[in-house]
């Protein structure tokens, strides 16, 4: 029986001749003819290293409406460093998404925090040692809904722009490298593109912070708005991450529940003046009115009416017949007519 071969194992009898260098060295194996490819892969377009190996966690408790689930989802497709996971519990204390973080090998997250299913806030720590920002998110307009006309590839990495009084005050120099160290792709990351084509600007106005992004047109390098778009109104800084102590308390900041209850008591002040207005109007008219004295001089250019003589009628006057029809009561009156024309004839 003929011996059975591994696959792949060349037979004896075509093994690779060896032939013998020119100079009588060591033997060159013949190299046998390759056929031309017609497919040939690319080299990657960046050559570089991966060194700076941020890696962000997005994800956010239970209770978020469908706008925030979508902010997520954009943030997590403009981020390509960015990681998923399930939704936390509310009744899970917040140090617990150290532990999240450490075991997705994350060391910067961004936690959306929702309360009353209309409040949403949103973290922004650096995992385990902090500091982290504690933020009031409002006026968000995400991808789907602003419908703009720009577009950037996906994956490439953002320009970061901020606004000349991140260097002025101490705490938004903080939160200026936070941005920095969160919102920046890394070079070289294997799921990013060497490209730079869309900006994200940090501005602040009303002392909060609104978030844009705007892409880069390569024609005459004009901006041209992206989304998402959203503003952080800042509460306060933390030492720890999502805890310890309290490095700055922004004074201008309002909870939306006072909000809330001040426009309550806006609308209840203005009924309550609507009804005081109407019980003053009730005593007036319940009021006694006060009698003015007779003028004597207004009886002067009173005129005596001319008395009408009294006229006292001793004859009975005549019954007029009741008829409902009309021809007959014009009949009725022309034969009385006739009557008196010959009585006068």
């Amino acid at each position: 029986m003929a011996a059975k071969r591994k696959r792949g194992a060349l037979a004896a009898g075509k093994a690779k001749r060896a032939r013998r260098a020119p100079s009588g060295g060591e033997a060159v194996p013949e190299e046998r003819s390759v056929p031309p490819q017609e497919y040939s892969i690319p080299p990657p377009v960046s050559q570089g290293k991966w060194k700076n190996k941020e890696r962000v966690l997005i994800f956010s408790s239970r209770g978020i409406n469908f706008r925030t689930r979508h902010l997520m989802q954009d943030l997590r497709t403009l981020m390509p460093h960015s990681k998923a996971d399930t939704k936390m519990d509310r009744k899970d204390q917040l140090f617990v998404i150290n532990e999240v973080c450490e075991m997705k090998n994350c060391n910067k997250c961004i936690f959306f925090e929702a309360k009353k299913k209309q409040d949403l806030y949103m973290w922004l720590s650096n995992t385990p040692h902090g500091p982290s920002a504690k933020f009031l998110v409002q006026n968000v307009h995400t991808l789907a809904e602003l419908k703009m006309t720009g577009n950037c590839l996906r994956g490439s990495r953002p320009l970061l722009s901020f606004d000349p009084i991140f260097d002025q005050e101490p705490h938004y120099t903080l939160l200026k490298e936070l941005f920095i160290q969160i919102f920046s792709t890394p070079q070289y990351h294997p799921k990013s593109q060497p490209f730079v084509d869309h900006v994200f600007t940090f501005s602040i106005t009303d002392e909060r912070i609104w978030f844009r992004n705007y892409q880069i047109i390569e024609e005459d390098a004009s901006l041209v708005e992206i989304g998402p778009r959203f503003v952080l109104n800042l509460i306060k800084i933390f030492q720890g991450s999502f805890g310890g102590p309290t490095l700055y308390e922004n004074p201008h900041y309002q909870s939306p529940n006072t909000h809330r209850r001040l426009i309550k008591l806006s609308v209840a002040a203005k009924f309550r003046e609507k009804q005081q207005v109407k019980e003053v109007q009730k005593i007036k008219k319940k009021g006694t009115k006060v009698l003015v004295e007779e003028d004597p001089t207004e009886v002067v250019f009173e005129t005596p009416a001319e008395e009408k003589p009294v006229e006292i009628q001793l004859v009975k006057p005549e019954s007029k017949p009741i008829v409902k029809d009309k021809k007959k009561l014009r009949k009725i009156q022309r034969k009385k007519q006739k009557k008196l024309f010959r009585t006068e004839g």
